[in-house]
């Protein structure tokens, strides 16, 4: 291959300037909020943990902590830019702090694992000092006539102090039982109470919506209302004036200002019939806001009453199962 014609045609072709213009500016781009999650490693304590950073702040504080040529990067709206190699660079940064932070991991990991068997070999020590201890011990006293005598005597002595403690266990034992059985009765009857609240709740919520759809149409209605008297009143207004103007020409109208009075006392019939209609939804709608209040008051009392009952539910299963591990003991 003759290398200079390959360098030749890659100039006439361009690609060397284009390689050249891309080294000059910045190929390499990176959204914030990436750069932050997967760059954060390479030093934590620019980025506190307890508040909130905003990804380009964060970005910015990490950039300018680190002991890189500063020229090389930009920060654009929502993306920071690198020269070539830069990114690179920040790669193997961040391999060789994940090698040290695992390096370190795995020591510490080994050292408690150490430390875990070391407490393992001085326990099985201590007790092996013991177990001699009492031994020598045994073998100063087991050829006393007293303590041969006890030797005879404790099997009598073992045997009605287990049936002592047999008795004692049986009536703890019926106890425990009793109580058991009270909790797990006052556990159901509490479980019952709250799916009884919460359908109670649920329902009040369906009625709470319904409710609430009656009133927004009521309203709605009260709006169509308005605006058609206002309209009314405009065309009462406009017929009146009407009438006045007509009133003032000759004789020859009065069939025309007859049929005009007409028509105005039928559209006052009319505004009169609207003015009725809308104070009684204007009542309906004050009666619907009250019962949406006392709803909404019930709904707040249940869900107090909810959370107790949930509250004495937990303590209940705690005793339960504290009732199973003596029971299991």
């Amino acid at each position: 291959m003759d290398a200079f014609l390959v360098l030749h045609q890659l100039r006439c072709n361009g690609v060397l300037e284009g390689i050249r213009i891309c080294r000059k500016g910045f190929p390499n781009r990176i959204l914030y909020a990436d750069f932050k999650q997967r760059y954060r490693i390479l030093n934590p304590a620019a980025i506190p943990d307890d508040k909130f950073v905003d990804s380009r702040k964060a970005t910015e504080k990490l950039l300018s902590s680190l002991e890189l040529d500063h020229s090389q990067y930009k920060f654009g709206h929502t993306k920071v830019f690198f020269k070539a190699g830069l990114l690179g660079m920040l790669e193997e940064m961040r391999d060789e702090r994940l090698a040290k932070i695992l390096t370190m991991l795995q020591a510490r990991i080994r050292g408690h694992l150490m430390r875990i068997e070391y407490q393992k070999i001085i326990s099985r020590r201590e007790a092996l000092y013991t177990i001699q201890w009492n031994i020598r011990a045994f073998n100063a006293v087991k050829n006393w006539s007293w303590m041969k005598l006890f030797f005879k005597i404790k099997p009598l002595l073992k045997s009605a102090q287990t049936e002592k403690e047999m008795s004692t266990l049986k009536e703890e034992f019926q106890k425990l039982k009793e109580a058991l059985e009270k909790s797990e009765a006052k556990r159901k009857e509490l479980e019952e109470k709250q799916v009884s609240m919460i359908q109670e709740k649920n329902d009040l919520a369906l009625q709470l919506q319904a409710e609430q759809d009656n009133l927004a149409d009521a309203e709605e209605r009260c709006d169509l209302l308005i605006k058609s008297k206002i309209q009314l009143e405009a065309k009462v207004k406009e017929l009146t004036e009407r009438v006045e103007d007509e009133e003032e020409m000759n004789s020859d109208l009065t069939a025309k200002k007859r049929k005009l009075e007409d028509e105005c006392a039928e559209l006052k019939k009319d505004i009169d019939d609207l003015e009725i209609t809308l104070a009684k939804v204007e009542k309906e709608k004050h009666a619907t806001e009250n019962k949406v209040k006392n709803l909404i008051e019930e709904m707040a009392a249940l869900d107090e009453i909810i959370a107790k009952l949930t509250k004495e539910k937990k303590a209940l299963q705690e005793a339960h199962q504290q009732a199973l591990d003596d029971l299991q003991a």
